[in-house]
């Protein structure tokens, strides 16, 4: 495809169905990013990244892994790791250690490949990399410790596993010289100090400017993105691929500075990461060719099971000596570590640095990473949450709900949720609504859920719904707004603390902020509380094909529709708008009044009467 502006717009539309695509059948959307290049590369010969960019190809690839490294940095907050901080110290010296030497040994014999390109290769597979960690964190769901151990080791092996490589290059390239081993020694030394010092020095000029809003809030993105490449950029000057670490050190020191407001940074390079991962995965492997995967034969497979079955579970084990990880958690810890875009970029740089320093054997390289990208990825991908609910250390579906506030109305929705089988976590200021609660047998958290506290200690584990029942207006606004980016805004509910006929529009909330509004137009937190007071209930309704939920509708005019269970177990929150209309078999939880329960009762004994005076018109046999 020779039109650049028709090549752009195909893979953009192709990377967001890869995306979508992934989303609905709970899947990281590498495996699909990589189908699509290899098919519109190799196969279809329809995108030349090559041509397509020329000398662009590989600054721009750079540039965005120190952004994606940025991102990933951002959410290492020291506070997570801190009961695991020895195993992921150790993963990261011990573990990539023994992955190099393991994998440097494999590919020496299985390739009859040189021991400095084998050595080269056993770098470039230490890392892992938040570009597929994360998002098969997503499907997997591990718990805590696994998965927290897991970000952090994808995160901080990427600028390491580069660094081993640049090391390793300068080695290779200098042997012939006398000096060649003290060579090498000196750019790793030299290579981490450039890092360490921009990185730290950048993040703090960034912290430094955001405490004193000498940025407006519409300029932070942008003034954030300007220094992080900056910072990528200068440090890769001064020595090759520090840029990596600098990023990477950039980050945490905003993750883990108090005092600096990082939450719609975070938001915009998450999203921002997605785009690059998605548009970088497609390039780089629509660079491939057929026969240059072909040309491996088993001898590529045979590494794949080296890796899975002996490299990991060794780095695992040896790591997590005098741990508090249990067998299950190091299990599944030795089963995930799929290979990422900084192994892609990094062989396909070095590939041709090699190349033209005249090892032609160094072609093996990038062909050789994408087959363990694409291997190591596919297995895990398709095996990690089946092997982790095998382990049963998998949490649990994030079917269940926050709910603000612990007032009568919480409290009310909250037991007919928890009843239902789905977790439930009332949170609230005022202690005796907690208490009540409490003696409910209602899970609670005792504090505002908008706090610094409650980022540290409120367990969202299997929530992924928020229900904003409390009376005070601001309270639902900024809850809504805290959890958007946690939950999506399609899983943000509010009830309104007055009905919207009965307000002005200029005093009414935005939908924006609010979020979605619940049950109905002109339900209210006082309307619901007064209508609990007066003896209304929240019953459940099991709807049958003589008995739908058009019939439950018409024969109660007393009745306000809550939620609906589908039988597969799915919940759905009935609102103001909801077009929903439950079908046989599911179940619907409506808020009844005491009227609307005597007539259900009448209704039984009528039908038990007609039963009745059906049997005795029935004529005996025989």
């Amino acid at each position: 495809m020779t039109n650049a502006t028709l090549s752009f717009a195909l893979i953009a539309l192709i990377a967001f169905a890869c995306q979508w695509f992934a989303w609905r059948v709970k899947l990281p959307a590498i495996l699909f990013l990589l189908a699509a290049g290899i098919v519109l590369g190799p196969f279809a010969s329809l995108v030349s990244p090559d041509e397509l960019l020329g000398d662009l190809l590989f600054p721009l690839i750079s540039l965005a892994v120190a952004v994606i490294l940025f991102e990933g940095s951002l959410t290492l907050d020291l506070n997570e790791i801190r009961t695991q901080r020895m195993v992921v110290r150790r993963l990261l010296v011990v573990g990539a250690g023994v992955t190099w030497a393991i994998v440097a040994v494999a590919v020496h014999f299985l390739f009859d490949l040189g021991w400095e390109l084998s050595v080269l290769f056993g770098a470039l597979t230490v890392v892992t990399g938040p570009t597929v960690i994360v998002p098969m964190l997503r499907t997997v769901r591990p718990n805590a410790n696994i998965s927290n151990i897991l970000r952090w080791e994808g995160i901080l092996i990427d600028p390491i596993g580069a660094l081993l490589v640049v090391v390793v290059y300068e080695f290779i390239v200098a042997q012939s010289q006398a000096s060649g081993l003290a060579h090498g020694f000196f750019t790793f030394l030299q290579t981490i100090a450039i890092g360490t010092v921009l990185g730290l020095l950048g993040g703090w000029f960034m912290g430094w400017v955001l405490q004193r809003g000498w940025v407006p809030d519409y300029l932070k993105n942008l003034a954030t993105l300007a220094l992080v490449t900056t910072v990528f950029s200068v440090s890769d000057t001064f020595a090759h691929e520090s840029g990596l670490l600098a990023v990477t050190l950039m980050g945490m020191w905003l993750a883990n500075k108090k005092d600096v407001h990082i939450d719609d940074i975070l938001h915009f390079k998450e999203n921002l990461s997605v785009v690059l991962i998605s548009g970088l995965f497609i390039l780089l492997a629509a660079r491939l060719t057929l026969d240059d995967i072909t040309s491996l034969g088993w001898a590529a497979i045979i590494l794949l099971l080296v890796m899975q079955f002996v490299a990991r579970p060794a780095s695992v084990w040896l790591s997590s000596i005098g741990s508090t990880l249990n067998w299950r958690e190091k299990t599944l810890l030795s089963w995930i570590a799929p290979r990422g875009i900084v192994a892609a970029a990094v062989s396909a740089l070095f590939a041709i640095r090699l190349e033209e320093a005249g090892h032609e054997a160094a072609e093996i390289l990038v062909p050789l990473t994408f087959v363990v990208i694409i291997g190591t990825v596919v297995l895990q991908s398709a095996t990690s949450r089946g092997l982790a609910r095998l382990l049963k250390v998998a949490e649990p579906a994030p079917s269940g709900f926050l709910i603000v506030g612990a007032n009568p109305v919480a409290r009310a929705v909250g037991a007919a949720l928890q009843e239902q089988g789905f977790r439930v976590m009332l949170t609230g200021s005022q202690w005796e609504h907690i208490r009540e609660a409490r003696m409910a047998g209602l899970p609670t958290f005792f504090g505002n859920p908008v706090s610094s506290y409650a980022d540290h200690h409120l367990d969202l584990v299997g929530v992924g719904k928020l229900l904003a029942l409390s009376p005070d207006p601001a309270m639902n606004v900024v809850a809504g707004m805290r959890y958007r980016t946690e939950f999506g805004d399609r899983n943000i509910y509010t009830l309104l603390a007055a009905s919207q006929t009965d307000t002005a529009e200029k005093h009414q909330l935005g939908s924006k902020q609010r979020g979605h509004t619940l049950f109905t137009e002109d339900m209210s937190y006082s309307k619901f509380a007064s209508l609990l007071s007066k003896d209304w209930q929240i019953r459940e309704t099991r709807l049958t094909a003589a008995f739908g939920y058009e019939d439950l509708l018409n024969a109660h005019s007393d009745i306000i529709p809550l939620f609906a269970i589908s039988p597969k177990g799915r919940i759905e929150v009935m609102t103001e708008h909801s077009a929903l209309r439950p079908e046989e078999d599911w179940k619907v939880l409506s808020l009844t009044g005491p009227k609307t329960e005597k007539k259900k009762l009448q209704a039984k004994k009528e039908e038990h009467r007609d039963n009745n005076d059906q049997a005795e018109e029935q004529p005996p046999r025989g």
